[in-house]
């Protein structure tokens, strides 16, 4: 049976889709941008900001979940500019000091609300 994690901690969707869905304890996490969960704008004027924004919305979720960011199996990035590379693996390093999941890291043309980065990911139990 599935559950929806939607949680006044992390940006409410921008469409129709959930926040997180857990599912036989494995938690789907969409894609997140770096809103503010108060007001829903775009935070953050760097790389560095931003990618912390979206670690925090996700690390919300997650709570929710009963979970913590060592329970990351998979993380798909999304960066408007792959320039941002970098910078923002120093801020992930942050996040995930030990056994960092799996993941992948793409250069996309746009992201929603014109967003710097986008972080999605899979975390099981």
């Amino acid at each position: 049976m599935k559950k929806i994690i939607q949680i006044p901690g992390a940006p409410a969707p921008i469409g129709p889709y959930s926040q997180a869905i857990l599912q036989n304890g494995t938690l789907y996490v969409s894609g997140q941008i770096h809103l503010d969960p108060k007001t829903g704008e775009l935070v953050g004027d760097t790389i560095e900001a931003c990618c912390k924004q979206v670690l925090e919305n996700i690390g919300a979720l997650l709570r929710e979940a009963g979970m913590g960011y060592e329970n990351v199996v998979k993380c798909s990035i999304f960066l408007q500019d792959f320039n941002d590379f970098a910078r923002m693996n120093a801020v992930y390093s942050e996040y995930f000091q030990h056994e960092p999941p799996a993941r992948e890291t793409v250069e996309v043309s746009r992201l929603p609300k014109d967003a710097m980065i986008e972080i999605s990911c899979v975390a099981a139990l």
